[in-house]
């Protein structure tokens, strides 16, 4: 069997976390596609969990490399049409800080999980940050062009969590320490 060729997905990752350097109004809240996209990397919390999703779907390797992030992606979408439609989730910041927490401990002590329940943890956080998503769009943004930039900057820092899997085990182990710290220290703040 040919080995995987990981120069490619690595190349369009690192592209994907400069995007934002494209902006052509700084200082303008930006609002449609280019507001979806930039949201996730405005806050530590989104990037953070995001990152840690593609680490622990890296982690556990076979179908989970795919379905547990996809299974955040669906979810998150989810999410922001609750947010859109007037739907209410309670605790938001909470379960957002709390994610980040938990999936850092997640990667850092290595933990496996089948697909499926690694698809409802995923989908379960996702859902709050997808709802965070759809409340702070832009008023006089088109909702379907704000969706794809988030959901676009999501694959993209899943695409980074799942690159990291490429650093070995003790790297990713103190990557899912930092983040779980990040995480404590949210839920301190919420």
């Amino acid at each position: 069997m040919k080995p995987m060729n990981y120069s490619r997905p690595i190349v369009l990752t690192v592209l994907c976390l400069f995007a934002g350097t494209a902006y052509a109004h700084p200082g303008h809240p930006p609002t449609g596609f280019a507001g979806g996209f930039a949201h996730p990397f405005l806050g530590v919390d989104h990037l953070f969990a995001m990152i840690a999703v593609g680490l622990w779907a890296a982690q556990q390797g076979g179908r989970a490399l795919w379905a547990v992030p996809a299974a955040f992606v669906g979810a998150m979408g989810l999410g922001g049409v609750l947010a859109w439609t007037g739907g209410a989730l309670p605790h938001v910041e909470m379960a957002i800080a709390l994610s980040v927490l938990l999936l850092g401990l997640l990667v850092a002590t290595q933990r496996r999980a089948s697909v499926i329940v690694g698809m409802g943890i995923a989908g379960t956080f996702a859902l709050f940050h997808g709802y965070a998503h759809g409340m702070e769009m832009p008023q006089a943004t088109s909702p379907v062009l704000y969706a794809l930039g988030f959901v676009l900057a999501t694959a993209c820092l899943h695409g980074v969590g799942i690159a990291g899997g490429l650093l070995g085990r003790r790297a990713m182990r103190m990557a899912g320490i930092g983040i779980a710290a990040t995480g404590a220290a949210l839920l301190v703040l919420a």
